[in-house]
């Protein structure tokens, strides 16, 4: 279906006037008029604040519930606005930029890792390299929304943890 850049005030009802919009637009997040993905991936680094004092086992297996949580919400909120994957639903931002600043978790709290996760994946996310650009092109719904950021996640995270190392 043909994506609008911005809601109109119809589909910004839509989304707000349900719990699955909410969650998707990242609780507000994706409303933004311009750069939704950028200020979805922003609005994420304030809980990841909070998570990253988690047991590795408790952030991961939240993770996997924001997962499977964002892709219900993500695929209810593209039928309600008719369109499949919009640029308000940014809940996988959120997920994707938590699994890129898994590295970070193994140190003490840096801001350079924490801007440098945010970089990288907002990089892989946009630019969208193979295997990402082609998951993103074919796998739709809510899992399509959701599982291209998880993989740009993936290889912000694997360039995080090479910066790490090499920068130690």
């Amino acid at each position: 279906m043909n994506e609008r850049k911005t809601l109109t005030s119809e589909q910004r009802r839509l989304l707000l006037t349900s719990p699955a919009g909410w969650v998707a637009c990242g609780f507000g997040s994706g409303l933004a008029p311009v750069a939704q993905g950028t200020f979805g991936s922003l609005a994420a680094l304030i809980p990841w604040l909070v998570l990253r004092e988690l047991s590795l086992p408790i952030y991961l297996a939240i993770v996997v519930i924001g997962f499977v949580l964002g892709v219900w919400a993500c695929d209810v909120a593209g039928k309600r606005l008719q369109v499949d994957d919009h640029r308000s639903l940014v809940w996988d931002e959120f997920i994707g930029q938590w699994i890129a600043l898994i590295p970070a978790l193994f140190a003490p709290f840096a801001w350079w890792q924490l801007a440098a996760g945010f970089v990288l994946f907002r990089l892989f996310d946009v630019a969208k390299p193979w295997p990402i650009g082609w998951v993103d092109r074919r796998v739709k719904g809510g899992f399509g929304v959701m599982i291209d950021d998880v993989i740009a996640g993936v290889f912000a995270a694997v360039v995080l943890a090479l910066l790490r190392y090499f920068l130690r």
